[in-house]
């Protein structure tokens, strides 16, 4: 680092005399980041990138609309008690070291507990302590250390709405100076002589580099930051042909040009940038209509009860619900929106929007957030807004809940990629040799076409495009997966586990008898109340049976896992569960799946279930056997062996009494013996399975259990399709190493012509963009033509 340098931003520093630590400063203000960083002990954010920092802005003054309250409460995405969220856009950040000190803001300031980046939308998503800190001393942080927030007054909402235009601005100057360019190579490319043509050629020639500057130092600086940045990491990316190509061209072109030796390159030169970000705009365009259709289709399958005016319940999905709607919020339901607490006591669990297990206590009348989970019977809530789904899959992708799962495929990508380069760049030097040995005037040519030709972005594409597009085909066809590593996560499962009730089991069909002393109308009324605000199958079943009944505000409330739940409302007390939970013991060894009732400590009686399986479960067991191990791991009895036995294959294990915990425990056991394990369950009491498991499914039946533990969602109706997904899945990453060969096929080809000298660099450039674009249209038309799905997709457009 030059001593004239800033070591902080890396303008110019001499001209002033500020020096800290033995290093140069353009100003107090990059000096006083320096010393922040220092004292905190975050000088390693100079090791990610040098001079990576930004000059910080003076804000005196210009925040203070955010002492406005009104203001400010539009601006939270999450506001309660002492925690505050806020995401903030945020304009300067450009690499892997802002990235890195915007998500280390909470050792500049112990009040902020988390700060997660999203690059791509330029954004930080900081949550902090309201009580000692505020949003203004939030954006004052971020400004003293060079990374201002861009909010936007107009509408009261953060500037993350920005649309990002340079890859267009880029883009049209680049095809604007190639034009031109082209137009003034004319007289150059029919050999017309003359004494007009003579005399004018030089201004010409000197027009042509005139146009091929902002080409270069302006549509083509991506490239080279990032070829830049790759190798001061001592990575070989796939940008550092590209960039190696451009600079080899405008040299050569720019030295002919002074030296009047030629016309040199520069249509070559425009045309490959411009040709380059021609395929780099498709791309672009591509993956986001991919992302937008994933977005905008993928409305998670999840019910919500809606009271009506009448007091009838009714069962809605979550996009349907209005403002103005009330709705009431189970045990363990999520609050899928913003609201108001009328009726009910609310304690609410907001680990899912801020990681932050300590629930809170609301009363009525107070606001609840959407994320939040009810953990104390039920509620009922105004709706204050409709749904964002935007929201709901950002809280799902939270990374809090993210586990630390082995992306084999996207490495294996890298490495290609990386490999690759290295085989190009050799192939280049050596080729380029053989020419200058034997004919000097191809060597140009030879070095620049296998540069660009050879250049492996379309390796790289497969990944992403082919996942990208499975996950929108999912999603129509109601199997929503979190991102694209479930896919490849999914590919590679070899032993199945299924949960019983509520997961096999149908919970509208099951049938239930009652056996024991007659029920009083206070009993009854009392037991469809508790009933009420479980979300357990059994519970909501029952609860169906008793909807004629009377409904009672309950005094407390309790729901024990695996047990039972008790509620009493005034001098009268219940207990439903199994017959230990009741203290009925003569009943303990019975085997059917049976709910007893006691009241006032006296028991009542029992309701047996008989379970109704779903539809398609022996024919989805029989098509997965010859490929998978089969287990069932129940809390129920084995009332249902006998029944189950019959109806699944031989080979399936089948496990009856098992506890969250020995869920959890068989599955790390047989993980420890290499097994790749699918856990699909109900998302109510196997969250821990369904967190350990490689892949944890959600089956969704209009029950709002919403589970950050899970990888995917399988809505109900689409049980029995279970294997074509995992067939899809695998027949994704078959889709991949055709991508591969295809594209190692066809660099293998244009590599001949190119060392040959048969291949000018502008052919090339226009081929290299091609062969992207090729790779992107053959995995979206062979993931639309899966076999497996294919047929169900056809299906859902004739609906539409």
């Amino acid at each position: 680092m030059s001593k004239n340098t800033c070591f902080h931003c890396g303008l110019d520093a001499s001209a002033v005399n500020i020096f800290y630590d033995d290093k140069a400063f353009c100003c107090n203000g990059c000096k006083t980041i320096y010393e922040i960083f220092t004292v905190n002990d975050l000088t390693c954010y100079y090791d990610l990138q040098e001079s990576a920092g930004a000059k910080p802005t003076d804000i005196d003054g210009k925040y203070n609309f955010l002492d406005n309250t009104k203001i400010v409460e539009s601006l939270l995405e999450f506001n309660s008690d002492k925690t505050q969220i806020a995401t903030l856009f945020i304009p300067h950040i450009h690499c892997s070291s802002c990235i890195w000190i915007l998500e280390n803001l909470n050792k500049l300031a112990p009040q902020i507990s988390s700060s997660m980046v999203n690059f791509g939308l330029k954004t930080v998503r900081v949550t902090y302590n309201s009580e000692t800190f505020s949003l203004k001393q939030v954006v004052k942080l971020l400004s003293s250390i060079g990374y201002e927030p861009f909010i936007s007054l107009d509408d009261y909402s953060v500037g993350k709405k920005n649309v990002n235009r340079s890859l267009i601005y880029k883009l049209g100057i680049a095809g604007f100076a190639f034009g031109n360019i082209m137009f003034l190579s004319f007289p150059e490319y029919f050999e017309v002589s003359g004494f007009w043509i003579e005399t004018y050629s030089p201004i010409f020639r000197w027009l042509m580099f005139t146009f091929s500057l902002p080409v270069v130092f302006y549509s083509a600086q991506d490239y080279f930051i990032s070829a830049y940045k790759g190798l001061r990491a001592n990575i070989l990316n796939i940008d550092v042909p590209i960039a190696l190509g451009v600079i080899v061209l405008f040299v050569r072109s720019s030295a002919e040009i002074m030296l009047d030796l030629g016309t040199g390159f520069f249509d070559s030169l425009s045309g490959l940038v411009f040709f380059l970000l021609l395929g780099k705009f498709f791309q672009q365009k591509t993956y986001n209509f991919l992302s937008f259709e994933r977005d905008y289709k993928s409305y998670f399958p999840i019910g919500i009860t809606r009271l009506n005016t009448d007091g009838s319940e009714e069962s809605v999905q979550v996009y349907d619900i209005e403002k103005g709607d009330r709705l009431l919020i189970r045990n363990e339901e999520l609050i899928p929106v913003d609201c108001i607490l009328i009726k009910g006591k609310a304690r609410i669990d907001y680990s899912f929007v801020t990681g932050e297990s300590e629930a809170v206590s609301k009363k009525s009348g107070d606001k609840l957030f959407a994320g939040g989970k009810q953990l104390e019977g039920s509620i009922e809530i105004d709706v204050l807004k409709t749904v964002e789904q935007s929201y709901l899959t950002q809280l799902w992708s939270n990374d809090v809940f993210n586990k630390n799962k082995e992306d084999r495929f996207t490495t294996l990508t890298n490495k290609i990629s990386k490999r690759f380069t290295i085989a190009v760049l050799s192939i280049a030097f050596i080729a380029t040799a053989f020419w200058l040995v034997f004919d000097p005037s191809k060597a140009l040519n030879v070095f620049t076409s296998v540069l660009i030709i050879a250049c492996p972005c379309a390796i790289a594409l497969a990944a992403p495009f082919t996942f990208g597009n499975l996950l929108r085909i999912f999603g129509k066809l109601k199997f929503y997966a979190k991102n694209a590593s479930v896919i490849e996560q999914l590919a590679e499962i070899d032993t199945i586990i299924f949960d019983k009730t509520g997961t096999i089991t149908a919970n509208k069909e099951t049938t239930i008898n009652y056996d024991g002393m007659t029920l009083s109308g206070d009993e009854e009324s009392l037991l469809k109340s508790t009933l009420r605000n479980s979300n357990h199958p059994l519970s909501r079943s029952l609860y169906e049976l008793l909807k004629s009944h009377d409904i009672v505000s309950l005094d407390t409330y309790e729901e024990h896992i695996g047990e039972g739940i008790s509620a009493k409302h005034a001098l009268d007390s219940i207990k439903i569960g199994s017959a230990p939970y009741v203290g009925h013991l003569q009943d303990a060894a019975n085997l059917n799946t049976t709910v007893h009732v006691s009241t006032n400590n006296t028991y009542k009686g029992k309701f047996t279930f008989h379970n109704a399986y779903r539809k398609g479960l022996s024919g989805l067991f029989n098509a997965l056997k010859s490929h998978f191990d089969l287990v069932i791991l129940s809390g129920d009895n084995a009332g249902e062996q006998e029944n189950l036995t019959k109806l699944l294959p031989a080979k399936t294990k089948l496990f009856f009494n098992q506890k969250p915990e020995d869920k959890l425990e068989y599955i790390k056991h047989h993980q420890n013996s290499g097994a790749k394990i699918l856990m699909i369950g109900d998302g109510l009491n196997d969250a821990g399975a369904l967190a350990q498991s490689d892949v944890g499914i959600v089956i969704s039946e209009n029950v709002n259990v919403f589970s950050p533990a899970c990888d995917a969602i399988l809505d109900a109706s689409k049980f029995n399709e279970l294997f074509h997904f995992i067939k899809a899945a695998k027949s994704s990453i078959k889709i991949i190493k055709w991508s591969f060969a295809l594209s190692l096929v066809y660099n293998s080809i244009g590599l001949y012509f190119a060392v040959t000298g048969a291949l000018s660099p502008v052919i090339a450039a226009i081929l290299m963009p091609l062969s992207s674009v090729s790779i992107v249209a053959f995995t979206t038309l062979a993931t639309n033509f899966i076999p497996s799905l294919s047929k169900q997709s056809r299906a859902i457009d004739l609906e539409d």
